[in-house]
């Protein structure tokens, strides 16, 4: 009875660990929200193309230090890289 109990409980330790370890990197050491804005702006770029000016979202967020993050589903945050084509 203890043996499985034992193997339990380490099987259980096991897995709290794996799951610490594969957590987010972020989590463990923090982020650099210059390098999540520039990435933003490269994934913004992808999912709008040419309605998406790309490097003015790069270019202000290293002016603006990664401050201000765009969300590509957030309009109020893209807004001003966003080109009117008509």
């Amino acid at each position: 009875m203890s043996g499985k109990f034992s193997a339990a409980l380490l099987f259980a330790v096991l897995v709290v660990s794996v799951g610490i370890i594969n957590c987010s990197p972020a989590i463990a050491s923090g982020f650099d929200p210059l390098e999540v804005c520039i990435e933003n702006c490269a994934q913004c770029k992808k999912m709008l193309g040419d309605w998406f000016q790309g490097p003015l979202c790069a270019e202000t967020c290293i002016k603006l230090r990664g401050k201000v993050i765009p969300e590509c589903e957030n309009f109020a945050s893209i807004s001003p890289f966003i080109v009117n084509k008509f």
